[in-house]
């Protein structure tokens, strides 16, 4: 295996960094700002989409397909959501090639290719989609309208990261259509509680549910809840945002329905996602110096059987054992790698896996066989037990579901041990300098002040947490009135 990772208390960046490519999820690649997502990065994000399809689909959406493209015009109907992305937006404006007559086998663009209107690369799909809406709902009949897309948008970023940050990358957004307020707002806050099922549950991921500040907001949104996560290095990271739009992309677009007294009115929307940035957030939620570490509900390979032999007989032997192992543990639905590669030592497997998270490895050689005994590794823990042979199956079936609690209970401790409250600016900055992680702290509640303990100390409101109770406290920038703690940290 190639040198070891950089340690995350000298240099948590370049560890995040290093593991990405050497755990094989992902790599930049020849377009500026663009990664590849490679086999067994991809084969994470499948198990992502996997379970968030079917609670999607649970929870009565179905999936549908929209253009990448979106005319300008219609991409500025909405105002706010036009502006807010107007930034990052990458536009197409010609659409031929002709060869340089004076640079033979160098192509320019055709002047005379140019486009009649200029086509936005998506950066969000909300004005292609709220356009097809218009023609497919003129009814109450025709409502709710429950739609997602699985897809990848474009927002022209310039200093990119791997999964957290990237030029394109790939996501799911579901687009809803309401006949009343009340319907959207409880589909709005359904959707966040879906997203937190999934982070805390196959993520092994605590969240705060809340609702984010005027400032922070969708362009376009009249509410935007999330939920947002704590990393190991303090910072927080918005694991996914559902948002309540009101009528505006309703009234953009004029669509409307008509109401059981044949009245017409505009209907309610709202537009929630979660992006290919998971992935930053799972690697950086549970891994360790040594590489991945996977919780079993999303890992690709659960558990990795690892021969140690010395002749083609040892192997024989071993094989059959294994063989039937694997065949046990498909039976149960969980996935397993017999490793029986000739070509590498058991030594560079065990590192080998070690780096990529799986969560169990089972090492067999002659004496495990003599013995009726197997070598069952955690990831976790990194700790090694000899167990019985006899009822392994079962055990390891077990063992996975400990893992998955150990870890959420592990992120879990982290995060409360990492939310201090504080009363004063000078705690403020004390516990950004010295402890990190979530700050409670009150807030007068005026964009202002946001911006200017922003500006100060990089610090941003994550949300306004729906569980904060009331309490009488005073702003701990400007000492002014407040009712309520919000949840401030550096973020991601």
């Amino acid at each position: 295996m190639s040198k070891k990772l950089t340690l995350r208390t000298e240099d948590y960046s370049a560890w995040y960094n290093e593991l990405v490519v050497k755990a094989d999820l992902a790599e930049n690649s020849g377009v500026r700002g663009c990664m590849v997502i490679k086999p067994y990065g991809y084969a994470i994000w499948e198990k992502m989409q996997a379970e968030l399809d079917k609670m999607f689909k649970e929870t009565g959406h179905t999936n549908a397909y929209f253009p990448l493209f979106v005319p300008k015009s219609m991409f500025e109907a909405e105002e706010k959501n036009a502006e807010g992305f107007a930034k990052e937006c990458a536009i197409v404006t010609h659409y031929r090639l002709k060869t340089d007559e004076t640079k033979p086998g160098k192509l320019i663009v055709d002047p005379n290719a140019k486009l009649e209107e200029e086509l936005i690369v998506r950066p969000t799909s909300e004005a292609i989609i709220w356009s097809t809406y218009k023609g497919w709902v003129q009814s109450y009949r025709d409502l709710p309208l429950l739609i997602n897309q699985w897809a990848n948008v474009v927002r022209w970023e310039m200093r990119t990261r791997l999964f957290l940050r990237t030029a394109e990358f790939l996501w799911q957004e579901g687009h809803t259509a309401h006949a009343t307020k009340q319907e959207a707002l409880d589909e709005t806050v359904q959707m966040m509680n879906v997203y937190a099922d999934f982070a805390e549950n196959f993520m092994a991921i605590p969240v705060v549910k809340g609702v984010k500040t005027e400032t922070e907001r969708f362009a376009g949104a009249d509410e935007t809840f999330c939920i947002e996560a704590l990393m190991q290095d303090g910072k927080a990271l918005q694991a996914g945002t559902s948002h309540f739009l009101g009528q505006n992309f309703a009234k953009a677009f004029d669509v409307k329905f008509a109401n059981a007294e044949g009245k017409q009115e505009h209907v309610w929307g709202t537009s929630w996602g979660v992006s290919t940035r998971l992935m930053g957030a799972l690697v950086m939620t549970h891994s360790d110096d040594n590489g991945l570490v996977l919780p079993p509900n999303l890992a690709p390979i659960q558990v990795v059987i690892v021969p140690i032999f010395k002749t083609d007989e040892e192997l024989e032997r071993i094989s059959a054992v294994a063989n039937d192992l694997v065949a046990q543990f498909k039976k149960l639905n969980i996935s397993v790698k017999f490793d029986n590669r000739t070509t590498q030592k058991p030594g560079f497997k065990f590192a080998e896996w070690e780096l990529k998270g799986v969560p169990v490895r089972i090492a067999i050689g002659p004496k495990d066989l003599e013995n009726g005994t197997f070598e069952v590794a955690r990831r976790d823990t990194l700790s090694k037990e000899v167990k019985p042979a006899e009822g392994i199956v079962s055990y390891i079936q077990d063992l996975l579901e400990q893992i998955q609690n150990d870890l959420f209970q592990r992120a879990l401790d982290y995060r409360n041990a990492h939310i201090t409250k504080v009363e004063t600016f000078e705690e403020f900055k004390d516990v950004l300098e010295n402890k990190t992680g979530f700050i409670s702290a009150h807030w007068d509640g005026t964009p202002e002040t946001e911006e200017k303990i922003k500006e100060l100390t990089k610090a941003t409101i994550r949300c306004i947490p729906l569980d904060s109770v009331e309490e009488e406290g005073k702003c701990v920038f400007t000492g002014k009135a407040s009712t309520k703690r919000v949840l401030f940290a550096k973020a991601y």
